[in-house]
């Protein structure tokens, strides 16, 4: 499933002895805002469609290259968002002291981890008891930004280097891990930092690590250092820098991805034809996020800003809306998701009995009134994902010109 970060409308400032220009980067929120609208695609596939919680989309033994294509094209989301959140990090030190730039790092990513656990758990789960707490996306983000807070005090080679070195890195842990069967369940520590995990808290409550922090951290710091692109070189020449970037990173991933040697747990392999071969090929792994997947999702990211994110018309101009407005977006269309996929459990006729567990551990994890093999196909998936994200237009724009047009503190933390 995937999350969408929390980053702040992205403006540059540019200091020079007369003046301090500043301006906002269109290119960066249209690509926030399409990767948003596709984001909802996969959080209302995970709430209508039939096979939803009885089998993987990614399964190419069941799946259909429409379904599988339904769920590749949403692993773009959740890394595009942590680079951008660091991006957005960096603009704001161009206004910002570095101890005022960290201590609203810092401030807001413990912010974050509270709307993780209390506000977002609970619009997943429909379970005030928090029967299960999912550390997911905003998690990381909130960690992640905590972790940059503290890091942008180094200089900037420093925090590109370290960037580097975690990104790139990470993926060694995965012959550590080798000596351990597949079910095997790692120490706690290591599961945020690195493994995803299932933990009993004890009194009938669990504890779903789905996004360790340390690639997601890496990420980020990538990100932040990715700005200084903004305020070093201008139009063509920045155009020109982007698109051999993203280019770059989509020729490494290629090349490396074609070795199996490194840089992903999971290797591809020849499979019943040349269509799901290919598909073989970009199946990476997300959980936690591999070299190969980031350089795969943000390598496109990056050629997308540099050659097609200045193009304006009613598309783009409709499209930048939710880029402006992620967090108040996502808090929304998650609620609106799940309370449709309520109302169509009620509307098939099942009872409020039929969605709770009758084992008195309380509703069923991770979604209330839901019941594994039942659903409908993927055209209706669309449909509701289709009337999901254009129903929320008229809000996300009111609050987008809010934000333009107020500038109250508590606006950075929305």
């Amino acid at each position: 499933m995937e999350r969408v970060s929390t980053i702040t409308p992205i403006h540059v400032h540019v200091s020079s002895p007369l003046e301090k220009k500043s301006y906002r980067i269109e290119s960066i929120d249209l690509l926030r805002g399409l990767v948003m609208i596709i984001m909802a695609l996969d959080h209302t596939r995970d709430f209508f469609h039939k096979t939803a919680f009885t089998d993987d989309p990614l399964n190419f033994a069941t799946t259909t290259p429409a379904l599988f294509m339904t769920r590749w094209i949403t692993h773009f989301c959740a890394p595009v968002f942590v680079f951008l959140a660091g991006t957005s990090a960096f603009f704001q030190g161009s206004r910002k002291s570095t101890a005022e730039l960290s201590r609203f790092l810092i401030t807001r990513g413990l912010w974050l981890v509270l709307i993780e656990v209390f506000v977002i758990n609970l619009a997943v789960t429909f379970d005030p008891t928090y029967t299960v707490t999912g550390l997911q996306t905003i998690w990381a983000i909130g960690i992640s930004m905590i972790i940059l807070g503290l890091v942008i005090w180094m200089p900037f080679s420093a925090i590109l280097t370290l960037g580097l070195i975690i990104v790139f890195g990470h993926n060694a842990l995965d012959f550590y891990e080798k000596q351990f069967p597949p079910n095997h369940t790692y120490n706690i520590a290591y599961s945020f930092l690195h493994r995803p995990g299932f933990y009993s808290l004890g009194g009938g409550r669990s504890l779903l690590i789905l996004y360790p922090v340390l690639s997601w951290a890496g990420l980020m710091m990538l990100g932040y250092c990715f700005g200084r692109l903004f305020t070093r070189y201008e139009g063509a020449e920045r155009k020109k820098i982007l698109a051999g970037l993203g280019i770059g990173i989509i020729l490494f991933f290629i090349a490396l991805r074609a070795t199996n040697l490194y840089g992903d747990a999971s290797h591809w392999t020849t499979q019943k034809n040349t269509l799901f071969t290919v598909f073989s090929f970009i199946n990476t792994v997300k959980y936690p996020p591999s070299l190969l997947y980031m350089c795969m999702t943000i390598g496109p990211a990056i050629l997308f800003i540099g050659l097609w994110g200045n193009i304006k018309n009613g598309v783009t101009r409709f499209v930048t809306v939710y880029g402006r407005v992620p967090f108040f977006y996502y808090v929304l269309h998650f609620t609106l998701i799940h309370l449709l996929s309520t109302a169509a459990f009620f509307i098939r006729g099942h009872s409020f009995a039929e969605g709770i567990y009758t084992t008195g551990q309380g509703p069923l994890p991770p979604f209330n009134f839901i019941i594994p093999g039942e659903g409908y196909s993927l055209w209706v998936v669309y449909l509701v994902w289709i009337f999901v994200f254009v129903s929320l237009y008229p809000l996300c724009k009111w609050f987008s010109q809010y934000k333009q047009t107020h500038k109250q503190w508590w606006l950075s933390y929305l």
